[in-house]
């Protein structure tokens, strides 16, 4: 069993939990009166210059001496998420990441909450995603965005939550790690896909991943550089390599200043350049 695997099998039981307490016809109810989230690819594209995804996020798998979470392993206490968003929103972060796996990740809906009654700027939920009750959760709870992993999901059940998404009014980021995987992401009708540099199975980084990829995603399509972003010097990198936006946690939640560490990040990304290009939603 690999690390992916590890992960969601203890999201699923969680899950499981959550779907006797709250039915999937209730959270129907809440989407229903919430409304469509934003329209996402719109706002994320590079027309205007490279986009700054940043992430609430305590842990990293690779940090971890324990399972389940405890604080004492954790990359950052973050004991104030929201406060932690509006810094990233006021440094320039297009989006909000906020990581609500418990196991691996000590984040929880409750995150995505105060995140959301915080900032104005689109929020992704950032989960192990294999059921469709997790996306009528996910929209249910105010976030715009929602991560589909291409590793995690069997071909005909990501076809199925990509259009389900959507039809509820998410935005679904659709996670490939290598060229099998963007024919599928595509097959399925993406389009918005993150290239992760982590390999979620062996959690081995590869910076080299999205440069290699980014041709195989064609025009209309937002891309989106995932992990491995350390500095203003990798924004310019991956815009340089044709990248709409980056998604960043670890460096601006241990910068100190995750601001100012956002908002170099920005102004980095203008710099290499970045594809523009018109993008197109369903």
């Amino acid at each position: 069993m690999n690390a992916l695997d590890e992960i969601i099998g203890a999201v699923r039981a969680d899950l499981a939990k959550r779907r006797r307490l709250i039915p999937e016809a209730e959270l129907s109810d809440r989407v229903a009166e919430v409304g469509p989230g934003l329209d996402c690819a719109a706002l994320l594209s590079g027309a205007d210059g490279l986009k700054v995804i940043a992430e609430v996020k305590r842990n990293s798998p690779t940090h971890l001496s324990s399972v389940p979470c405890r604080p004492g392993d954790r990359l950052a206490d973050i004991l104030d998420p929201a406060g932690l968003a509006a810094e990233y929103e006021a440094g320039g972060a297009a989006a909000i990441s906020v990581l609500t796996e418990r196991h691996r990740f000590g984040g929880s809906l409750a995150d995505l909450d105060a995140v959301g009654a915080r900032v104005r700027v689109p929020l992704l939920r950032k989960d192990f995603i294999v059921d469709a009750y997790q996306l009528w959760e996910t929209r249910a709870h105010g976030a715009d965005l929602a991560l589909l992993i291409v590793a995690a999901l069997e071909q005909p059940l990501l076809a199925e939550l990509l259009a389900l998404a959507a039809e509820i009014g998410l935005t679904p980021l659709v996670e490939v790690h290598d060229e099998t995987e963007v024919k599928r992401a595509l097959d399925a009708g993406a389009w918005v896909i993150g290239v992760n540099a982590r390999d979620l199975r062996t959690l081995e980084m590869d910076r080299g991943v999205f440069a290699r990829l980014a041709p195989e995603i064609p025009e209309g399509v937002v891309r989106i550089a995932e992990s491995g972003v350390r500095g203003p010097q990798d924004a310019v990198a991956y815009a340089a390599q044709g990248a709409d936006a980056i998604l960043v946690g670890e460096s601006v939640v241990t910068g100190g200043d995750s601001r100012k560490a956002v908002a170099e990040l920005v102004a980095a990304g203008r710099l290499g350049g970045g594809r523009g290009g018109v993008v197109t939603s369903p």
